[in-house]
């Protein structure tokens, strides 16, 4: 496929986990590492806790709370931000990530923002880690405006915020969910990630163009 040329984008709106960030660091520590140390810290077995665990992320899954890490410290009772520095060092670019962030340089064009549901505290420790929003104009988290990327109105309120012209801007996304409502918003490119967390495989169910190696939109290749 032939993917969008950059000299025609104005504004590059981009994901960070899972687009930028590998994955590989949230899905360890939700399904691996949050069980086993909420277990130890409250004298629970290892089933039990995972069980607790696996029960509040899903019922949670869409919501605000799913991204807030102020929530889950009260409702494991646990420092949730103690526990992600615990395994900081699985945080990481995904390949292709940082070598794209630098050539976006050349782009001087381009208003490039991160757009994340992460909550300001992770966005901390993952700047920290990687440097990532040094690359960047700007950053907006979706805690700022009390809605997740999924919901339409997301959309409404980062445009109140930044001044975009949907039909030349592109957002870059792994999950087909929130690429939805970017073009139900009317955001004319859309990119979707096909390797978010480098130790899984994934399905793909959606008809978004697919992108890996993000440096492949900065070194004039066109074949994935």
């Amino acid at each position: 496929m032939n993917y969008p040329c950059l000299n025609d984008i104005d504004t590059l709106l981009l994901d960070m986990d899972g687009t930028l960030l590998d994955l590989r660091f949230d899905n360890h520590f939700w399904v691996d590492h949050l069980p086993v140390r909420y277990g130890d810290i409250h004298g629970l077995k290892e089933e039990l806790a995972t069980a607790h665990v696996e029960t509040a992320l899903r019922e949670a899954e869409g919501t605000m709370n799913w991204y807030c890490t102020d929530h889950w410290s009260r409702h494991f009772d646990v420092d949730i931000m103690t526990l992600k520095r615990e395994v900081e060092h699985l945080i990481q670019f995904r390949a292709g990530a940082e070598r794209f962030l630098k050539a976006l340089a050349q782009h001087d064009h381009l208003d490039i923002l991160i757009v994340t549901d992460a909550h300001p505290n992770v966005l901390a420790l993952k700047q920290r880690v990687t440097g990532l929003l040094d690359h960047v104009d700007d950053h907006y988290c979706s805690h700022h405006f009390g809605l997740p990327k999924r919901d339409l109105q997301f959309w409404s309120a980062l445009s109140d915020q930044v001044d975009f012209d949907p039909e030349t801007t592109m957002m870059i996304d792994d999950s087909p969910a929130v690429l939805a409502q970017c073009k139900a918003f009317g955001i004319r490119h859309v990119l979707c990630v096909e390797t978010p967390d480098s130790g899984r495989s994934h399905r793909h169910d959606h008809d978004f163009p697919l992108i890996d190696d993000l440096s492949r939109l900065t070194t004039g290749s066109e074949q994935p």
